[in-house]
This record gives C-alpha cells, sequence and structure tokens, in this order.
C-alpha cells in the first residue's frame, strides 16, 4: 500500500500541470517491478487524456502497473476512450484515486477494465484526488461552478480603512499566492462597487500565468466605461432586466458579454447566475468583491470555500468590515465554516475552509 501510495503522489503532482477545465486534471504513471516507465498528464480539454499521453512514451506496456488519479473514460467525448487503450495495451493492473463522477463513467470505466480481466483497485489517496478537482467534481454533478470567496482583511476584520485605503493590507507573498489563485481558476468575480471604487484590472501577474474570466454584477449596467477592466476583454456582466439599455450596446462595442440573469430584491440573482456561468463551461469563481458581495454570496448559498487572509494589523472600528449586511440574529444562525485549515504566509494567517 505504501508503495501505491508513492506512485499516486507522483501522479496527483503530475495532474497539478495541467490546464484542463471544463474537464479534470489527471495524472497517470507507468510502473513495472518497481520502477517508473513513463509518465502523462492530461495538458488541456480536447488533448489526450494522461493515460493516453503515458502510453505512447513507451513501446511495450505489456504487464505494467498503472497509477492514474481518476477512473478512466469510458465513453466517445472530445477523445476515444481511455480504456479501450488501457486493454489493448495488456495492463496488468490499475490503481484508481478516485471514480469519475460523470454519469457517463462513474464505475462503468472500472467496470469494462474488470471485465477484460484487469485488476482495479479504487480509492488510494481519495481525498487528496477529491481536493484537487473540487471544481469538476461540482460542475459535472451539478452544472454550477465552484466557488471560492477569498478576502484580505486585518486581524479587527477590515478589509479597508474609513477613506477606502486597502493597499496593501496583507503581504506581499500573500498578494503573489492570489495570483497563482487567479491564474487556476476560470473566473474572478467582482461587484461593481468594487469596480468603482478600485478601478481593479483582475489580471494574473505571474509568469506563465492565465488571465482568468473576469465577471462584474452590475443591476443596472452602471460601470464606468473607461474601466481598466475592460483591458484585454474576456468580461462578462452579470446584469438585471432593469439595465441602461444605452449602456449594454456601448459596453457590447467593447466586447463585453452582457448576461440578463433573474433579479432577486432588486438586484442580481447570485444563485441563477451560477446556473448561466455553469451554461457557459465555467467551472471554477473566485469573489474578490467587497463588503456587500460577499454577504450576498453567503446569503445565496454560492460559496463552497473560503480563503482569507489575516494581516497582523489592527484599523479600528470605523472601518470596513469583510462582510456587510449578512443580518444573522443569533449565533446558532451563524455560517458554519468546517474542515479549517490554518498556515502561516510571510506575516500573515491563511484560513481556509469549506462551508
Amino acid at each position: 500500500m505504501k508503495s501505491d501510495e508513492k506512485f499516486m503522489r507522483r501522479a496527483l503532482e503530475l495532474a497539478t500541470k495541467g490546464t484542463t477545465s471544463p474537464n479534470p486534471m489527471v495524472g497517470c504513471v507507468l510502473v513495472k517491478k518497481g520502477r517508473i516507465l513513463a509518465e502523462g498528464y492530461h495538458k488541456k480539454a480536447g488533448k489526450p487524456h494522461a493515460e493516453i499521453e503515458a502510453l505512447k512514451k513507451i513501446k511495450d506496456a505489456r504487464g505494467c502497473m498503472m497509477y492514474v488519479t481518476l477512473e478512466p473514460c469510458c465513453h466517445y467525448g472530445r477523445t476515444p476512450p481511455c480504456t479501450k487503450a488501457i486493454i489493448k495495451a495488456d495492463i496488468k493492473k490499475v490503481v484508481l484515486a478516485m471514480r469519475d463522477p460523470n454519469p457517463k463513467v462513474d464505475g462503468n470505466g472500472m467496470k469494462e477494465l474488470r471485465r477484460a480481466g484487469i485488476e482495479v483497485v479504487d480509492g488510494v489517496l481519495k481525498k487528496d484526488a477529491e481536493k484537487l478537482n473540487e471544481s469538476y467534481i461540482k460542475f459535472i454533478t451539478k452544472k454550477e461552478p465552484f466557488v471560492i470567496l477569498k478576502a484580505a482583511m486585518s486581524l479587527d476584520g477590515k478589509i479597508a480603512t474609513k477613506t477606502g485605503d486597502s493597499k496593501w493590507i496583507s503581504s506581499e507573498e500573500s498578494r503573489k499566492e492570489v495570483h497563482e489563485l487567479r491564474s487556476k481558476v476560470d473566473a474572478v468575480l467582482v461587484g461593481v462597487n468594487t469596480v468603482i471604487t478600485d478601478n481593479p484590472q483582475l489580471t494574473c501577474r505571474i509568469k506563465n500565468g492565465k488571465n482568468p474570466i473576469k465577471i462584474i454584477v452590475d443591476s443596472s449596467l452602471r460601470v464606468p466605461l473607461n474601466s481598466k477592466i475592460f483591458d484585454g476583454g474576456n468580461v462578462i456582466i452579470a446584469t438585471t432586466k432593469n439595465h441602461n439599455k444605452k449602456n449594454k450596446k456601448i459596453l457590447e462595442g467593447k466586447g463585453a458579454k452582457i448576461l440578463i440573469t433573474d433579479e432577486k430584491n432588486g438586484r442580481v440573482d447570485l444563485k441563477k447566475l451560477m446556473r448561466k456561468l455553469g451554461e457557459l463551461e465555467i467551472t471554477s469563481v473566485l469573489i474578490e468583491g467587497g463588503s456587500e458581495i460577499n454577504a450576498s454570496a453567503l446569503k445565496s448559498g454560492i460559496v463552497d470555500k473560503v480563503r482569507f487572509y489575516i494581516a497582523p494589523k489592527i484599523i479600528g472600528d470605523d472601518g470596513k468590515t469583510v462582510i456587510s449586511g449578512l443580518g444573522t440574529d443569533s449565533i446558532k444562525d451563524s455560517i458554519k465554516i468546517k474542515n479549517l485549515d490554518c498556515r502561516k504566509l510571510n506575516d500573515d494567517l491563511v484560513l481556509e475552509g469549506y462551508l
């Protein structure tokens, strides 16, 4: 079992190299007599899967053990099924981290391999694999993106001073990590007030990083037309039917995609918005907004995970709070965070947990 975990850890490490949305990240290792003979990972949606990448690097895979982080596909999608290639290669044993929750697979890949006489072991480092592909799991089962709420705050829970100054609360290392996170998600979402106040670019400023889609929640289309967020394009604006029609035409002329969603209390219904984003095959969203959009996201139930960067600074009670307007009346009704992880990053504390 220890050797199984050793090789699976390598497969999981390989999987992180891919930029695969809306597909899962998958890594694969081929082993014979305790030695790795070939490796592969899924690089991008539409490209060969990890199993195929590994198999094509070896002339003869007969009798090999295959370690793969996700159950091999058994259906025709953008690429042919991996199960047939594994059977043809005469693989002796397949060790999996987790089964594929895609209804087209979900155990059928394992069944096909076993029918062909291949031994299949499931569940090696399952929790690690599920965390790696938490966005894919939610997207493929619920057709909605996995949502992370991120905020940088002072020790007393403030995201800005009373004048609105917020540069910089967190450390340089924390800000670098946020840019890495932007590179990994499909989209970054902010409210229109953040665009008006901070005029952010929401780009990924790390070497070889991938810029996310930029989503603005703007119920009436009052976003300033000269905002930096439009630089480089790739902008979606979620609005309601009560939007400014003149501005809609101008914004579309700038290349922005306008999504007209249902409203709730005069504002964009965030739950309905997530369904629309799922239809666009957006599998993960990072919320980097202000206190109002943070509260709205939590109240609507769209948040799956929070990541808070807490700096050793005190701003005072006249500063702007991280969440404004949640309206919890009693402690028992407060939002609970589970599986909380705490780590130190330079002088900051990073808290991450699930709802």
